[in-house]
Order: structure tokens, then C-alpha cells, then sequence
């Protein structure tokens, strides 16, 4: 790696601890630093995506924004496992419900990420992967769910995503069908973290928490939407932790 870092990263070799949370929100990633990990300091703000490294639970834990979409979280992800010696990411994000059964606020551990993108096919080879998170994380965040204490906030839910290219996807059928085959909500990065880390070596999960559901219209406000993620980051953190 150059010293000065990659193309969207600029911190410096040894800058990023092994474990890394991964919101989309730059917002959120600084909340994140500002009031989970101590003594985070800001190692990289390229594009304004902004990266800290800190400690949680006396381990060493870096936060680092990933934008919006399949194609920003896969450039992040990559140079973070590829020449930063990163070895699991967490992606802790929103995600809007499928199901009457997944509530506002209910975290969603994500088993499966299905996509209409082509992140899961390999070239030239008919092949499309499935897309998973590692099995120790997704099983230390269930773990990790078991032992929460209730808080005010939703339940937890385990199952399939469906990570989408189209952010105002109006195709209602789709979800139908979808929602048939017990996928819980959509969001947009899951399966290129899950792709990426395949690819690279590395283990991932993405833990998220819903904010809007497709069925009622309902949705959470911007300033709930950047207070309510607590839970879902506590989950991811400790899965990450997991030995």
C-alpha cells in the first residue's frame, strides 16, 4: 500500500484496528467514535466518508463510513480488507421492513443478502454466489441479541435482506415476492460487504435497524433515524469481538 494511503482512504499503514463498524452515514460514523469507542481519533476524511480508530471493551475498534450503495460500500470494504490488514467488518445501518411482522426500530441480523445487482456473479461463468456473513459473526450478534436488555426499542430479527440498486424502486410485486420467501426488509449495501469479503478473505455482517416500512408508509424522522442505531451497534460490536 502507499504510504499516503489508497485512492479513498487516507489514513497510514497500522491506522485501522482489525475490527471495523461500518455505517453509511459519515454522520453517523462520527456519533459512533464520538460516543462508543474511547479515545477514537480521526484517521482518514477523504470525500468526507470519515474513519476513527479507538477501543471498545479494551479492544482496539475502528469505525468507518461506507456512502450509500453497493458499488461505495464494495471500494471501502475492499481497500479496508486488502491493504489495511482488516479482518471483520460489521456494516450497522437502516433498512426499510418487508413484513407486517418487522416493526419500526426491530434490528434485523441479515443471514442472507439477496440483490438485484450483479455484485453476486462471477464473469463469464453463469454462476451467481450466494451471498452471506460470516457464521461466527451472524452467530455471536445472535448471541449478543439473547443477552440485550430491553431498552424501549423493537425486537430482533434474523433472516434474508434484499440489497437493491434502486433506492425509489416502485415495483410492488417484487417485495411480494420477496416477502414470500421470508425476506425481512431492503436496504442497499449488505450483499456488496458480503461479496467483498467473500472475495477478500475476511469475515462480514450486517446488522440493521428499521427505519421505514414498505407496507404502512411509516418511517422515522432524520433525528430519530441517527439516535436509534444504538442496539444494532452494540450487537455488531460484540459479534466482532466474538473469539
Amino acid at each position: 500500500m502507499p504510504a499516503h494511503g489508497t485512492p479513498h482512504i487516507a489514513a497510514a499503514p497500522g491506522d485501522f484496528a482489525p475490527l471495523v463498524l461500518m455505517p453509511g452515514d459519515p454522520r453517523r460514523a462520527r456519533r459512533i467514535a464520538e460516543t462508543f469507542l474511547e479515545g477514537a481519533r480521526l484517521v482518514t476524511d477523504v470525500r468526507g466518508i470519515f474513519g476513527y480508530t479507538g477501543t471498545h471493551q479494551g479492544e482496539p475498534m475502528s469505525v468507518l463510513a461506507s456512502g450509500m450503495g453497493i458499488p461505495s460500500v464494495s471500494i471501502y470494504a475492499t481497500e479496508l480488507l486488502r491493504h489495511y490488514g482488516v479482518r471483520r467488518i460489521a456494516r450497522v445501518g437502516t433498512a426499510g421492513a418487508i413484513p407486517a411482522s418487522v416493526a419500526l426500530r426491530d434490528v434485523v441480523i441479515a443471514s442472507a443478502a439477496h440483490t438485484d445487482s450483479q455484485v453476486g456473479r462471477l464473469p463469464d461463468s453463469g454462476v451467481t454466489l450466494s451471498l452471506a456473513p460470516s457464521h461466527r459473526l451472524l452467530g455471536a450478534a445472535v448471541r449478543a441479541a439473547e443477552q440485550e436488555q430491553p431498552d424501549g426499542g423493537g425486537a430482533v430479527r434474523i433472516g434474508p435482506v434484499f440489497s437493491t440498486d434502486h433506492f425509489y424502486l416502485d415495483r410492488p410485486a417484487v417485495f411480494d415476492t420477496l416477502e414470500r420467501r421470508g425476506t425481512l426488509a431492503v436496504e442497499m449495501e449488505a450483499a456488496g460487504l458480503y461479496a467483498v469479503a467473500a472475495a477478500e478473505g475476511g469475515e462480514a455482517l450486517a446488522v440493521l435497524t428499521a427505519t421505514d416500512h414498505l407496507r404502512t408508509g411509516e418511517q422515522l424522522t432524520a433525528a430519530e433515524r441517527e439516535t436509534c442505531f444504538a442496539r444494532a451497534v452494540r450487537i455488531a460490536a460484540d459479534a466482532l469481538l466474538a473469539d
